[in-house]
């Protein structure tokens, strides 16, 4: 068993002790938990929540979400963050005694603790913790998704319905359609469909037409913090109808590629709400948005399947339909309603000026910005990525090596030096086993190269976090992301840095080194005899690649296979 070192007792010891019972246990937490910013972030079902409170002053102290798989040490750690730094501006103390529910915890912290001058008890009920927990799973039960009760199932089943019908497939998120209801307060619902990217699939209704142009304009502003994509996302105004995907395709190395590049999920969950910029995000529908959802739903189904051909024709024509739908109502008006679901061209050319003009260059003759194929297929799943530097020296003596598959960078000279006078050279190292570096070795020249590094950056506004895509282009125009770097967090961050001041020192030259010993003592620490092959390449900005800032709720126009 794992005991604190004495230099961590003494320093511990030095703490004041209080003459207070603290109480701790661990509890699974298979569901959502509030970050923060009042968004709810998902948890996967193996999730832990280690709590240790202080009973006497009924004060939260330390707080971890931890996976279920992990040991005990996750207890331990979390008691010494409530010993020494403890939540709520609280004042670092030790307590007198410290109380579990657990048999084996208790034995554990026994061992682990010795030499601290703390009791450890056992009670088989912990009242505060009973009713904090109680108070939590209330809290989560009340923020999951709750549909009106008359109209729960048919909403699942329309919702699932667009699923196989798939607007998304024809429509981008610019080719927004009118849908006019008249009913329940609303005069005419904004629909803007997200998934051609494959980013997120569903549908975001808006009440408004201005509410829609105002998200767009706030989305196309550039690179923005994640609080204020998080604060843009929050100020629409519609009701949202997203497709949970679900795949049970573990990932390896702690490294989980974006959401759109994966295959066909195993399973879709449709989740509805709303958002409004008073309330936020809510999704416990009131009966007459369950109605709204319904009516909506089975107007754009109809749109779609007559005008299917019509839509798929790169210029959106104005298209215009009006059909009966039964109101689903029981206790309101038993007639039909009228709704009429028409296209909106003029919108949809305002909408892709807009885009246009924030992301310069690089736009097609529709008018839709020319976005290459992003990949996921190539760089191994569980591949090791390093950002690193090589001397030119040994990059020279690569060159020569008849072993080493060498790509030539046709560099203007003052990039290329001499291997005594130049700087280290930026290079992206992907280790993994042979026969995948081989594989991977063959696609990359087969795609006529690799022509670029590229760092494109992008914000999840459920969750408030920023990331950075790794990605590599080929020469036949193709991106390949090879790493996600979290850039809310200091060690993604200043590798990013460090890799930027890097390509900056030699003007823009970086390389791609593919080497063997994933398996090995080499791992992580390939040397020059696992390296089978050097790309030369150039680092390019997003804007150079015409690529936009990425936000996971809102799906630009990824073309794919």
């Amino acid at each position: 068993m794992t005991r604190l070192n004495r230099i961590t007792l003494d320093r511990l010891k030095r703490l004041p002790r209080v003459a207070s019972v603290w109480e701790g246990d661990r509890r699974s937490v298979g569901g959502l938990m509030d970050d923060e910013g009042g968004l709810r972030q998902r948890h996967t079902e193996s999730s832990d929540c280690i709590l240790w409170v202080d009973s006497s002053h009924g004060a939260v102290r330390g707080l971890t979400i931890v996976p279920t798989t992990c040991g005990y040490e996750p207890v331990v750690r979390t008691l010494l963050q409530a010993i020494e730094s403890p939540q709520g501006n609280l004042a670092p103390a030790r307590p007198q005694k410290i109380v579990v529910s657990d048999r084996e915890i208790q034995f554990y912290l026994r061992g682990a603790l010795q030499g601290l001058d703390i009791a450890i008890d056992y009670a088989p009920e912990l009242p505060l913790i009973d009713e904090l927990f109680n108070a939590l799973q209330q809290s989560a039960e009340m923020s999951e998704a709750e549909l009106p009760p008359r109209y729960a199932e048919a909403m699942i089943d329309k919702a699932m319905e667009m699923w196989e019908l798939a607007p998304w497939n024809i429509l981008n998120e610019q080719q927004v359609l009118a849908v006019e209801l008249n009913a329940w307060d609303i005069d005419t619902l904004y629909v803007s469909m997200l998934g051609m990217g494959g980013v997120e699939y569903g549908l975001l209704m808006y009440r408004s037409l201005d509410s829609l142009k105002q998200f767009r304009q706030r989305v196309l502003m550039g690179q923005q913090s994640p609080k204020q994509m998080q604060e843009a996302f929050l100020e629409q105004d519609c009701l949202y109808l997203n497709f949970e995907l679900f795949d049970d395709e573990p990932f390896d190395n702690g490294f989980q590629p974006a959401g759109w590049l994966g295959t066909a999920p195993e399973a879709v969950q449709p989740d509805f709400g709303s958002i409004h910029p008073l309330e936020g995000m809510r999704s416990q529908l009131a009966d007459e948005e369950g109605a709204t959802f319904l009516v909506a739903m089975e107007a754009i189904g109809r749109f779609v399947t007559r005008y299917r051909n019509q839509l798929e024709k790169p210029s959106l024509k104005a298209l215009k339909s009006s059909y009966k739908i039964p109101n689903p109502q029981k206790n309101g008006s038993r007639s039909p309603l009228q709704v009429t679901v028409r296209t909106l061209p003029e919108v949809t050319e305002e909408l892709v000026a807009e885009t246009d003009e924030a992301l310069g260059d690089g736009v097609g003759p529709t008018g839709l910005v020319n976005f290459p194929v992003l990949r996921d297929d190539y760089v191994p799943e569980g591949a090791i990525i390093i950002l690193t530097q090589f001397q030119r020296r040994m990059l020279d003596d690569l060159r020569h090596d008849s072993a080493v598959a060498f790509q030539a960078q046709a560099w203007p000279k003052a990039l290329n030096g001499t291997a005594t006078n130049s700087p280290d050279l930026p290079v992206v190292l992907i280790q993994t086993s042979r026969p995948k570096a081989k594989t991977l070795i063959q696609q990359l020249q087969q795609a006529q190269g690799v022509q670029a590094v590229c760092f494109n950056p992008g914000s999840d506004p459920f969750s408030g976090e920023a990331f950075e895509l790794g990605l590599l282009q080929t020469g036949d125009g193709e991106l390949h992301l090879f790493a996600e770097y979290e850039t809310n967090g200091s060690a993604d961050r200043h590798l990013l840095e460090r890799w930027n001041q890097w390509q900056n020192d030699c003007s823009g030259a970086c390389a791609v080194v593919i080497a063997s010993g994933i398996t090995g003592n080499s791992k992580g620490k390939p040397g020059v005899k696992d390296i089978l092959a050097v790309f030369e390449a150039r680092c390019k900005t997003p804007k150079e690649l015409h690529l936009p800032p990425l936000m996971l709720q809102y799906a630009a126009e990824w073309e794919m296979d």
